[in-house]
C-alpha cells in the first residue's frame, strides 16, 4: 500500500465548502478571509492584472521605449537607382542581384524594393515587398512587379 494508491473511489464527489455557517462548520464568521480589507469583502477577487489603482503592467509596457517587434521581418533593401544600370527585360531577384554584385548579403532571403531613383528600362522584379512609389515607377517603365514569399 502506497500513498499514491489512496485515491477517492471512481465516481465519488467531495462536498463543497459551506462558509459562514457557524463556528462548528470550520469556516464560520469571517470564512477564512481574515478580518478586514479588500480581500475579505463580498465579490472579493479583483480582476487579473489589477494593481490597486496603479497603472497595471499590461498598460505600462507598450508606452515604454525599446520594445522590439516580435518576429519582425528583416529585408534586404535595394533602391530603384541601383537597378537603373541593368539591361532591359532582366529578371531581378535576390539571387540575381547577389550574382551581379548590387547586393552583398541576403538578410532572411527577403528582398524589398524602395522607390529611390528612377528606372527607364522594363524589368521583371520578383521581391517580397515593394513600396508604392517603387511599384508605380517600375510599371511606368513597362516593367512588372511580382510579390514572392521571402
Amino acid at each position: 500500500m502506497r500513498l499514491s494508491d489512496a485515491v477517492p473511489q471512481e465516481g465519488s464527489k467531495k462536498r463543497r465548502r459551506r462558509v459562514g455557517r457557524g463556528i462548528s462548520a470550520g469556516q464560520g464568521a469571517s470564512c477564512g478571509f481574515g478580518m478586514r480589507g479588500q480581500k475579505s469583502r463580498s465579490g472579493r477577487p479583483t480582476r487579473p492584472g489589477f494593481e490597486g489603482g496603479q497603472t497595471p503592467l499590461y498598460r505600462r509596457l507598450p508606452k515604454l521605449k525599446h520594445f522590439p517587434l516580435v518576429n519582425r521581418t528583416t529585408y534586404t533593401i535595394v533602391n530603384l537607382s541601383d537597378l537603373a544600370d541593368l539591361p532591359a527585360n532582366t529578371e531581378v531577384t535576390l539571387e540575381s542581384l547577389l550574382e551581379v554584385g548590387i547586393v552583398t548579403t541576403a538578410k532572411n532571403g527577403a528582398l524589398k524594393v524602395l522607390g529611390g531613383g528612377d528606372v527607364s528600362v522594363p524589368l521583371t522584379v520578383k521581391a517580397a515587398a515593394f513600396t508604392a512609389t517603387a511599384r508605380a515607377k517600375i510599371e511606368a517603365a513597362k516593367g512588372s512587379c511580382e510579390v514572392i514569399e521571402g
